[in-house]
Order: structure tokens, then sequence, then C-alpha cells
């Protein structure tokens, strides 16, 4: 009697381990599909939008709650939103009223920086952000009581205005950058494989899913004149000290290189300019190169100056308007 009581305690024993073990790998399994948070709203919404737009070239748009599109003209590429978001500013003069009531639940605006263009906008917590070629940013036209949060795609400079109650967070895949007043920049093409964050000044806290079996939600926090570099496809995450001026000098048009690839060269400047650049020399993609390049010159004599440095010919191709380097 002793040995069949055994076994049946045996047996439920074997059972209650089973149905524990299922349900914890449904959990993990849950943690790791969600990255152990629901998506906010303004995440979803930005999910939603046509994310090749910063593409087609052309003129920086603003799109509003209801789908309207103001195109600004290039002397015109600022936009300022006022306290309650009620009123915006373009430019000097164009101002866009929106009807307010305060009962109604947030509204998005989306501001799309095409390739070849940049723009400046002012967001109603007083916040600036500076957007780079092929970028698109998703804003509330008034931040709700009790956060601050925006969505990035591309790259921007953000001189984020001071609020110890209300953090400012910048959204992307997997990845958020906490900050109560401070300035950075971020990088998060989608082509490009990570998502970079350099601090100027302040502090910041970046959030993101590592790399581990459970992909749960790590976070670093960095000082002034260090970068963290996340892996889109790892999850891995490193950080280091630079020279942070190399990261915030194209908002003055220049595009400073230490040791850079001309294979990444060439992508900036494709964005930049708006045009593509094609390097058929293998080895020639993979050389770096040191300087400054000024922006404000075309991109054929940027070009020019890259060539006094090596050796390699260039041409630019009537038939489809690219740049041939080889």
């Amino acid at each position: 009697m002793r040995s069949v009581t055994g076994y049946k305690r045996r047996e439920r024993i074997k059972r209650g381990t089973l149905v524990l073990g299922c349900a914890v790998l449904m959990l993990s399994a849950g943690w790791f599909y969600l990255g152990g948070e629901q998506p906010s709203a303004i995440y979803d919404y930005a999910r939603t939008l046509d994310r090749d737009s910063q593409k087609n070239g052309g003129k920086v748009e603003l799109i509003l709650e209801k789908g309207q599109r103001v195109k600004l003209a290039e002397s015109d590429s600022t936009i300022t939103y006022s306290q309650t978001g009620s009123k915006v500013t373009i430019g000097k003069s164009k101002i866009i009223s929106r009807e307010n009531t305060g009962k109604e639940k947030t509204a998005y605006n989306t501001l799309v920086v095409p390739y070849g263009r940049r723009s400046r906008i002012e967001l109603s917590d007083g916040t600036v952000v500076w957007l780079n070629s092929g970028s698109r940013l998703v804003y509330p036209t008034a931040f709700p009581d009790d956060k601050r949060e925006v969505y990035l795609e591309g790259e921007g400079i953000f001189e984020v205005a001071h609020n110890k109650k209300k953090p400012f967070m910048v959204l992307a895949d997997n990845h958020k950058i906490r900050v109560l007043g401070t300035v950075f920049n971020v990088s998060n093409y989608k082509e490009d494989n990570s998502v970079k964050t350099v601090l100027k000044s302040g502090s910041v806290e970046v959030e993101y899913r590592g790399d581990g079996i459970w992909k749960g939600k790590e976070t670093i926090k960095i000082a002034p004149g260090t970068m963290t570099e996340y892996e889109k496809n790892t999850g891995k995450m490193t950080s280091g000290e630079v020279d942070v001026e190399d990261f915030f000098s194209w908002k003055e048009g220049v595009l400073i290189l230490k040791s850079s690839k001309m294979e990444d060269i060439v992508k900036k400047l494709s964005r930049y300019y708006n045009i593509e650049i094609k390097i058929e020399d293998e080895k020639l993609a993979k050389e770096t190169f040191s300087g400054h390049l000024d922006l404000k010159e075309s991109v054929e004599n940027v070009i020019r100056t890259i060539n006094k440095t090596t050796d390699f010919k260039y041409f630019r191709s009537e038939e489809n308007n690219q740049w041939i380097i080889n």
C-alpha cells in the first residue's frame, strides 16, 4: 500500500510540474512577443503610417490628425506649436488653427522630411527638434498630463524642455530613450542595422529589448560625450565615448569624418542631397576618410573634395541621374 501511495504521489507531482512548465512557457512567449509591455498608443499609430514617404523627395510635409497634408516651401521649413496645440505656425507667417475642446483623445501630427531636405519643429512643450533628411517624427499636438512621447524614424537632434514631473521619451522599434531635459541626437533609419543615441548635455536613460534568451527589458544610463549603439537584429547594446560634434554638425551643413568608411559617407550624402550615389569598387567602399565636408556646396564639389585624397573616378549617369564612383 505504501508503494502504491508513493507511486500516485509521484505521478501527481509530475503532472503538476508539466502544467507549471507549460504555463511558464506561455508567459515567456507572451513576454517575448510583447517585449515585456504593451506598445503605447503613439507607437501603434506610427506603425500604421506610410513608412516610405521620406524617400520620395520633394517638399517637407506636415500631416495633420484628420489626414490634411500641408507642404512646406524650402524657406518655410520651420514649425511652431502653441502650448495648447491649437495653433500651428509655419515659417514666419502661415498659421493653422485647430479646435481643441479639451475632451477629445490625443491627436497626433506627423512631420515628414524627404531626402534632400531638413526641418526644425518646436513642440507644444517647448522642445525643439531638428530633423535630418529622410526622417519622420510623430508627436501629439499637445502632450497629455502624464507623459511626453514622440516616435522617430530617421535622424533628429532634440533639445528637450525640462519638466521633472513629465519625462520626455523618444520611441523606436524595441527602443525607448527617456530624458528630463537635455540635448541629444538619435539616428534610427529603417535601412540601417542599428539605432545610435549620442548625448551632448544632461543625462538620458535608454531602454531596449535585450539579446538574452528571454528578450527582457534592459536599461542603460549614459553621460555627456557618450554614444550607445543598439543592433536591431541581435538586441546587442554597446556604448563608448565619442566626439559629439561629429553627430551634430549636419545641422550647420557640415559633415565631420573620422575614419569613416566610404560606403557610410556615400549613404549620408545620398540622403542629404536626395540623389543616388553608387560605388562599384568594393575595396574603395571599405576605405576610410577623415576631414570636413561642406554640405552647402554641390554634391559634385563634395565628391571632388573626397577625390583629392584618394584615386578614384566618378561621373554622373544621364540615363538614371545617379553618380557612379569606381
